[in-house]
């Protein structure tokens, strides 16, 4: 795999014309993990998506990062999918994560990626990283979007 400037642009319009995709994945995600640790989340708009998309790709550092793992995943498959369950895991977690950005968002990027993925299944015909990718593409953003309560408030543990 080389990655250049062209392939950064060909993956970053590939993930923005994902949105249709991802973003009700994303509100799945919301939905669930809200009703599981009983508060409301804001659902996620396809401008809000985008939005977090053009910022990732606006951070030439990791827009690289973020496109060779995109590409990866794309292209990835495995004869007989579960020997590669351990890569493309690892992809997508890695993917989710350096979308969602610096701790604490990252980790729980990370954490959001392996539910997200159970809950997402590509076609029969699919390669084996399809799945991790819109799986980790909804991790990441969504992280990055408001409508978490937690995240809207200042921190208790701030030193003044």
């Amino acid at each position: 795999m080389q990655v250049t400037k062209a392939v950064v642009e060909r993956e970053y319009e590939w993930v923005r014309d994902r949105a249709d995709v991802v973003v009700p994945l994303t509100n799945r995600v919301r939905t669930d993990l809200g009703e599981t640790f009983g508060i409301d989340v804001d659902p996620v708009t396809e401008a809000q998506y985008v939005a977090v998309v053009d910022e990732t790709f606006a951070d030439g550092d990791r827009a690289v990062n973020v496109a060779a793992l995109v590409g990866l995943l794309r292209d990835l498959d495995v004869e007989g999918d579960y020997p590669g369950f351990v890569v493309d895991e690892v992809l997508g977690r890695e993917l989710a994560a350096t979308i969602a950005g610096s701790q604490p968002l990252r980790m729980l990027g990370e954490a959001t990626f392996h539910y997200a993925d159970i809950v997402t299944h590509g076609d029969a015909d699919d390669a084996a990283g399809a799945d991790d990718l819109d799986a980790a593409l909804a991790a990441g953003t969504q992280e990055r979007i408001p409508g978490w309560g937690w995240n809207e408030r200042e921190s208790p543990f701030a030193v003044d």
